[in-house]
């Protein structure tokens, strides 16, 4: 190796790989028509359905909104009982107190911990929450 000249090259491993792939921006209010958004999507009871978006929309935000072809959506898929159980777990583990173990119609702040009764000693209005179960209903 000695006097042998090996020219060394900088390289960016940060840099892509592949050309980048840019996606077609519009205005808010001008897209064209035949392309949705997700929202729009749902609306009309279809999902992307694994297709990649085409174009973007200019929001009020600081993302742009994603537009897909209307054509390639898929029907949304139903409801299952065994999905709605979850989901109405996940809530009720958001809505439940953890000291007096009453269930609220709303979420309840996760920085208290617990409901504002149970916090400060405010009272809670009863229309507002499901009283907690009964001591022999939870041992079933």
């Amino acid at each position: 190796m000695a006097g042998q000249h090996v020219a060394l090259v900088d390289v960016d491993p940060h840099a892509p790989t592949e050309p980048e792939v840019t996606i077609p921006v519009f205005k808010r209010l001008c897209a064209p028509p035949g392309l949705a958004t997700k929202r729009q999507l749902r609306a009309r009871g279809l999902r992307p359905g694994g297709q990649g978006p085409v174009a973007e929309v200019e929001t009020r935000g600081p993302r742009n909104g994603l537009l897909y072809e209307i054509a390639k959506a898929r029907p949304v898929r139903p409801m299952t009982l065994a999905k709605e159980y979850a989901l109405d777990k996940a809530m009720a583990a958001r809505q439940t107190c953890g000291t007096c173990r009453k269930r609220y119609h709303f979420v309840l702040p996760t920085s208290l911990t617990s409901c504002l009764e149970c916090h400060d000693g405010t009272p809670a209005d009863p229309a507002t929450y499901t009283p907690a179960p009964v001591a022999h209903q939870l041992a079933a």
